[in-house]
């Protein structure tokens, strides 16, 4: 069994029935993605248009990607054809153009609003606060195509534990208050993407469906 192989099953032994790894494998080479993909692993994290539609030429068919980036509203039409969830929408903006080119593609892309829990300021998406006046204004209902999912965050970078908690709560919080006063008639709303290769475990205690693991399973 090869070192990616192995990186990929121990983490899965890690990971409730509830939760689902998102192999992070931008800046790696296809060969990689391909190792991981014989290992059995099916979903993968890109976050640059143009590596992500090379990638999805050249490997197998049933590999579901996610888009986990900063994505510009001009590359979306790059990645619309197959993408299978976008998990950063982060201005009213960008949901607009996934509609647009989800339509003229003939699909509903799944997305996730991105809440800007962290104490940096340099990572991008809605407060909660934002967010919810999003959600209240009704716009996105304008948006059947680009289709709100559930909710993404990124914890602050900091070795405390203690604020990666609160940052990973604040968001599971607002995924459930949205849930229930904006979609509680939408089975589709369930995902909660958060927690990495170094804090998965307290994300997945504070309630993430989906881990976007990377340097774990590929090496730095």
């Amino acid at each position: 069994m090869g070192h990616i192989a192995k990186n990929i099953a121990e983490i899965r032994a890690t990971l409730p029935p509830t939760t689902n790894l998102v192999a992070v494998s931008k800046y790696h080479p296809i060969e990689a993605v391909a190792e991981a993909y014989a290992a059995g692993q099916r979903i993968f994290g890109e976050s640059r248009a143009q590596e992500l539609r090379e990638k999805a030429e050249a490997l197998p068919k049933d590999i579901e990607w996610h888009f986990i980036g900063h994505l510009q509203p001009n590359k979306v039409k790059y990645i619309a054809p197959f993408i299978s969830l976008i998990h950063a929408v982060d201005t009213p903006k960008l949901l607009a153009e996934i509609h647009r080119q989800a339509e003229k593609n003939g699909r509903v892309i799944p997305c996730l609003l991105q809440l800007h829990v962290a104490a940096e300021e340099t990572k991008y998406g809605f407060t909660p606060d934002e967010a919810w006046q999003f959600l209240e204004s009704g716009e996105w209902r304008n948006y059947p195509n680009a289709q709100i999912s559930g909710v993404m965050c990124m914890a602050t970078n900091t070795d405390d534990e203690t604020r990666i908690r609160h940052d990973f709560q604040v968001a599971h919080d607002f995924f459930l208050r949205a849930q229930s006063s904006f979609f509680a008639d939408a089975p589709h709303f369930t995902q909660c993407s958060w927690g990495m290769s170094d804090d998965y475990p307290i994300a997945i205690a504070e309630g993430s469906t989906l881990v976007r693991i990377g340097s774990k399973i590929f090496c730095e």
